[in-house]
Parts: C-alpha cells; structure tokens; sequence
C-alpha cells in the first residue's frame, strides 16, 4: 500500500519536532500536524513564561538585598503590565532562535494546519482532509484541570496567570509539583501572601525526601503557607466584593481563607479527547496511552512520546522520547528511553534538582548503598554569593563505586545535578569523578566534595 507519509507527528511541541526532526533526517517523508502554535505548551505558555517570571523574582530579591554589597537603591516595586510584555516578548525570541519553520522547510518536512482525528490503524483526518503514514507518532502533550468542585470556574490554571491584571495580595496555589512550586516562589518574591494547598503528604513527591522537606522548610521560612495532607479542597466562592474564599478540609474539620486568586495545577491529563483513538484502536489507561520499552501503543505502528504516555511529564523527557519514537518507527522498534538519566528540577528559591533513584528508591533495591549529604556552606562560591542554603546529595552503589541518583537544593542547583547527570550518563565511578578538578569557585565543586564524600565512605 502507498502511503501519503512514511511518518506522520500529531503534536508540534517539543517531543513533536524532535521526532519529525529525527524522522526526516533518517530520509523518511514526515509531516507534523499542529492546529495551534509550534513548540507546544512549554514554549508558548508553560515552562518559558514560568522562567522568565522566575528570573523577574530572582532580580527583585536581589535588588532588594543589594544594599548588603553597599550598593543603594530605591526599595524597588513591580510593573507588572511591563513584566508580563517582558514575558511575551521573550517567548517571540525563543521562537525565533528555535527556527522550527527554517529546520521543517531544510527537512522537507510537511506542515498540516488543523485538528487531527484518527480514522483507522494508519489514517488521519485533518480538518477533513485524509492522509495516510506507514508509522504514526502521537506527540499531543497534556495540559492543566480544573478539580471537580464547587466554584472551579472562579480559579486560573498555571498558563492563564498571565492574564492577571495584577498582582493578587493573596493567591491561594492548589497542587504541590513543579510548576505549582514555582509559581509559588514568584508570588511569593513579587510580594504575593501565598497559600499552598495539596492533598499529597508532602510538595515534590517525585523528588527525594531530604529536597522536599528542604523546600518546604525555605518555603515556611518566608511565610508560605504550605498545608500538605489535607482532606480534600471542599470549593471556591466569591463574594459581592470580589474576593474569593478556598475551603478544604483537615482531619474533617472545614478550613477556609479569604484570597485575591487561586491557581489550580492538580494534575495533567494528556490531550486524548477528539483524537479518534477508538477508530485506530488505541487503549488507554488513566487519561493517558500505556506503552511499551519502545515507545509503542498496542498498536505496533502507533508511537507515543511525551506527556500523552505518563511516564514523564518533563520536556527533556518528550524530547528524548521523540527522538526515539522517531527511530523504532523508521528503523526498527530496538532503542529504549533510560529516564534514570533525565535531570528534572525548578527554578525556586532555592532551585532544586535531581537525576536518578532518590535515597528510598535505591534502598528498596539495595539496603547497602550509600547516601552522603554535602552541604553548600562546604565550598566557598556559595558563601560568596551570600548563598549558603542547599546541599547536594549522591546516592551510590557500594559495591561498584557507582552514583545511582544525585538530588541538589541551593543556587544553580539544576546546573550542579546537569553536571553529575552527564558523569552518570558515561558511566563514571566515584574515584574517577573524585579526581575531577573544578574550576574555582564555582557551585560546581561541591560534585567534587560530595564524591570524595562518598568515597571515604
């Protein structure tokens, strides 16, 4: 049978392009079907906009903690009209420098304006248009909800905190991973009362125990309002004067608190719906699509990268797995996605990080590994910086002197684990990494200090 396509990506995000990219580099005909804009979720409203805003908090501490180096300024205020234009224009420059329509044009990879819908195992409806692809890469991503409860159409979602027309004086933040985490450290530093709100026993489950509990301990040391292990959030109401009231539930008993806003984050469900998923025959499970060690659907030829297969809701991770996704469905289904590899964190205050097992994963497998904590105040460029809060955390292997997970809380902490990850990646044993010079001084040494550690050990 002919087909209109050798592969066709459903998605034009991050995990998408990778995989068009690949899928036409290895000379196959590939097309990227997007009804909305290039680089998905993460470039245009999710993680870019969320690190810009970050990076404004980050300079609003600063200034206000300059007069400690001696330098005087005015106690400085927020524009937040100008913020958010400093947001948009960023993300219109990460675009450009991306150049997906430039690489897609030197590809000859086609560009499908319009909603996909799967009408059988290997064809496509878009906006009524048929086209058929031999292999077929589901790169569709996720997004926020809204929890089922009284009053959710009075909250925001994550994306939509941008169309604030202000600061609010008092935001209440319902979810606890990274995105809510974030968000929570923004309006926190931009002079926001920030209340968070998650029925988990702790913020950052994914994460080890030593960075969630460190987080939360910095969180509660600038009047953050963490309540971890609720019941359940009861609803939303609003008052003739406009202000909200959030109640939930603590050990049955009803809570509620008076806010300017509330930003809902409780999970992020893959974008399934009007997909024709029945027609090809795609199961699901849990709002998202179960797949094999190769990035496959129950069926075969039906690939899915990214948010939309639940294993991993980080960018990097779609990017891998679109790459992959890419190559089983033009080469043969033989290459695999280690996430043990993939560094995850957030830019908070302090950043967080890690790659690997944390310490409870690794003893599960091994009650014999180590674990070795070095904290920042070890070296000296965190001192400098007037920076000492965080610690970086390996977990190792005691047999093999190998490093099975590395978990950072403090400055450049995502850049700190990037640096292990790498070492993990090519396979480097603690006596090799000991002997690693670093450059001084630098957040980095601390990896020095932290595999002697261990080590010694």
């Amino acid at each position: 049978m002919e087909y209109t396509y050798d592969v066709l990506v459903i998605g034009g995000g991050p995990g998408g392009m990778a995989a068009a990219t690949r899928a036409a580099e290895l000379g196959a005909r590939t097309a990227v079907v997007e009804r909305s804009a290039l680089g998905g979720t993460c470039v245009n409203s999710g993680c870019v906009p969320t690190r810009v805003l970050a990076k404004t908090a980050r300079l609003f501490r600063e200034v206000r903690t300059a007069y400690d180096y001696g330098i005087v300024v005015a106690e400085p205020t927020v524009d937040w009209e100008k913020t958010v234009q400093r947001v948009h224009a960023t993300v219109d420059r990460v675009l450009d420098a991306k150049g997906y329509q430039a690489t897609m044009e030197r590809l000859g990879i086609d560009l499908l304006r319009g909603q996909a819908v799967l009408t059988g195992e290997r064809s496509v409806s878009v906006d009524g248009a048929e086209v058929s692809a031999r292999s077929i890469i589901l790169c569709v991503g996720g997004d926020a909800r809204r929890l089922p409860i009284e009053g959710a159409g009075l909250s925001i979602l994550p994306y939509e905190v941008l169309s604030l027309k202000e600061l609010p004086a008092v935001v209440a933040i319902i979810g606890g991973g990274h995105t809510c985490v974030q968000l929570t450290t923004i309006f926190n530093a931009l002079g926001s009362e920030v209340l968070l709100l998650d029925l988990a026993p702790r913020i950052l489950t994914t994460e080890d125990h030593d960075v969630s509990a460190s987080v939360t301990a910095s969180f509660a040391s600038k009047g953050i309002r963490v309540e971890t292990g609720i019941d359940g959030i009861d609803g939303i109401t609003q008052g003739t004067d406009g202000t909200l009231t959030i109640t939930w539930k603590r050990d049955g008993d009803p809570v509620s608190q008076d806010v300017s806003a509330v930003v809902m984050a409780a999970g992020w469900p893959a974008n399934l719906a009007g997909l024709g998923l029945e027609a090809a025959g795609v199961e699901t499970a849990r709002s998202f699509i179960p797949v094999d060690d190769y990035l496959r659907s129950n069926v075969p030829h039906i690939f899915v990268a990214g948010d939309a297969n639940g294993s991993s809701m980080l960018v990097q991770a779609a990017v891998f797995e679109g790459e992959t996704a890419a190559e089983n469905a033009v080469l043969g289904a033989n290459r695999t996605t280690p996430h043990h590899l993939l560094p995850e964190g957030g830019f908070t205050d302090p950043d967080y990080s890690g790659v690997g097992l944390t310490e409870a994963q690794a003893r599960e497998r091994d009650s014999e590994c180590h674990a070795v904590v070095v904290p920042y105040a070890a070296v000296e460029r965190p001192i400098i910086d007037d920076r000492e809060q965080g610690f970086l955390k390996l977990v190792t292997d005691r047999h093999r002197e190998l490093i099975l997970g590395a978990h950072a809380v403090g400055e450049n902490a995502v850049e700190v684990i990037q640096a292990v990850a790498s070492a993990m990646a090519a396979g480097t044993d603690l006596a090799t990494l000991a002997r690693v010079k670093f450059a001084y001084p630098t957040y980095s040494a601390v990896i020095g200090h932290a595999a002697r550690a261990a080590l010694r050990k």
